[in-house]
């Protein structure tokens, strides 16, 4: 006798990251994505852990979209013994090893740049996370399905996928398996977004799992025009400070949206004639993959905005480093939560310039350095680098690729029936919990489910999920910000601090005094770790 369907987060629960669920029906397993977490250190370690799962006795992977968020573990599954299909759509299929190859560079680039310091100091040398070659053949794997096509991913399970109106390829994926219904949002998209059609979904499922990045925020609804406008205000007020434009930006689809409304705008004669540099050869792959699936892109009009004159792509690290003599010019480079890339430099290079502006046009995470630049702070660290804030922050939210709180329970209405449970995932905690108050509100009824990480349910079919386990408080503690956010803080602000003390003698008392205080700690636990000895 089959029994019921069982869930388990392994991310993207409590928080924005990470996204990764297993489904298993009769010992058969497949995931709904495998992504890399991203934010503080803390929470990026999670990325090292072993899987909650074996690899190998994972059947299939079906996956939303092609975010690393999303799809930036397949790597490391595939290596560890996944040689199963991923299943998604033919736009994501060939973003794929775009989006890993970057990824997988990334990580053995960093590896290289962390073992110089610890073969300096004698430590013993790190492994990547994973290999370029890793990430091509994990995109090898992939398995193009169209869209509203009932499919078998693995013996037991049949599925099919909708527009999600997130991201190019993007989609929410319906399962059937033992009569139980289950349908999984992925990130949803705005309505009237550029490019890409409203999220679409079927009605009636048992338990519907949906995503809830924005679910404490409404935004103000702008029209494609209406944005293009508030872009060329911002744009005519950066230029005529004198500096450059920073524009922290996500490779994929955030790049793209921008581009088509710097060109609409520059064609028209609304903004200055300065150059754009996109400064991150991601992007310039990506947009290569949006340029080949344009006939399927909605407000591109047959024009070719992604070849404009004005648009420049950086390829090579030595043209990067020149636009460091530059001003008057629109610098748009990855990552967009300022967390790796190219960006890190040209924020080092024009944070401190009064005459520069930074425009963030995407979410940033707890404990990312876009949030802490973005809630206000006066310095930061980059590279081990303490550098002031003088630049002009500004923010456009309209660029999100995710729907708000008001879409969301929207889209979460016209899925009803839910005949089971509403289970909120991919949020951090406030998030979730205003959406779900929203939900409730809606339908006091309705049984809602707000997961943490490592969590299981058991999904049947018309009856509420039931918890089988709690989730993992450890890993729970590393959902927001960490000890080196709040490092980081306190070190950028601390001379700055000190040389406010009246005199050389208090201020030698005063570090006399954090030392004390360090000091105890350290004591404490080699008095705790000898009394554990004894």
């Amino acid at each position: 006798m089959a029994k019921d369907v069982t869930l388990t987060f392994h991310g993207a629960a409590g928080t924005v990251t990470g996204s990764c669920m297993e489904f298993t029906l009769n010992g058969r397993s497949i995931l709904v994505d495998c992504g890399l977490f991203q934010g503080s250190r803390s929470l990026e370690t999670l990325n090292h852990r072993p899987f909650d799962f074996a690899p190998d006795r994972i059947e299939a992977v079906l996956l939303t979209h092609a975010h690393i968020d999303h799809c930036g573990l397949l790597p490391k599954l595939v290596a560890q013994g996944f040689d199963g299909p991923i299943w998604c759509t033919d736009a994501t299929a060939d973003l794929l090893p775009v989006m890993l190859a970057d990824s997988g560079r990334i990580q053995e680039m960093e590896t290289e740049r962390h073992n110089r310091r610890r073969d300096r100091a004698g430590e013993e040398r790190f492994e990547p996370l994973y290999t370029e070659q890793d990430a091509l053949r994990a995109g090898e794997q992939a398995r193009p399905v169209p869209m509203a096509e009932w499919f078998e991913p693995a013996p037991g399970f049949r599925a099919r996928l909708w527009n999600a109106g997130h991201i190019l390829g993007s989609a929410s994926i319906e399962l059937e398996a033992n009569g139980t219904r289950i349908f999984c949002s992925g990130d949803l998209g705005p309505d009237n977004k550029a490019f890409q059609p409203d999220p679409d979904g079927p009605t009636g499922s048992d338990h519907v799992i949906c995503e809830s990045t924005y679910g404490n925020r409404s935004r103000k609804h702008m029209t494609i025009a209406q944005r293009r406008d508030r872009l060329e205000q911002e744009i005519k007020e950066a230029i005529g400070r004198g500096g450059n434009l920073i524009i922290p930006v996500f490779a994929l689809e955030r790049t793209q949206e921008l581009l088509l409304d710097i060109a609409m705008l520059a064609d028209a004669g609304r903004i200055p004639n300065v150059p754009v540099f996109v400064d991150s050869p991601l992007a310039s792959r990506t947009t290569e993959v949006f340029a080949r699936h344009a006939d399927t892109l909605e407000d591109i009009n047959g024009t070719d905005i992604f070849h404009h004159p004005s648009i420049h792509y950086v390829e090579d690290v030595a043209h990067s480093i020149r636009l460091n003599s530059m001003s008057g010019a629109i610098i748009m480079a990855a990552s967009g939560m300022c967390e790796a890339g190219r960006i890190r430099h040209h924020l080092k290079h024009n944070l401190f310039r009064r005459e520069s502006t930074v425009l963030f046009v995407g979410f940033q995470a707890q404990g990312s350095l876009g949030r802490v630049i973005l809630e206000g702070a006066e310095r930061v660290r980059i590279s081990g680098e303490d550098i002031t804030v003088r630049a002009q922050i500004r923010r456009i939210d309209s660029y999100s690729a995710h729907a708000d709180r008001d879409e969301l329970l929207e889209w979460i209405a016209a899925r009803k029936p839910i005949r089971g449970s509403l289970i909120l995932s991919h949020g951090e905690s406030e998030s979730r919990q205003a959406l779900a108050d929203g939900a409730q509100a809606q339908d006091p009824s309705l049984s809602i489910e707000m997961p943490q990480i490592g969590e299981s349910y058991t999904l049947a079919p018309g009856t509420a999920a039931r918890r089988l386990n709690t989730g993992r408080a450890d890993i729970a503690q590393m959902t927001g910000t960490d000890w080196q956010n709040d490092y980081a803080d306190f070190a950028t602000s601390l001379k700055r601090r000190l040389n406010r003390i009246e005199n050389e003698e208090k201020r030698k008392k005063a570090i006399a005094e954090m030392r004390r205080v360090l000091d105890s700690y350290t004591a404490f636990r080699e008095e705790r770790k000898a009394h554990n000895h004894r």
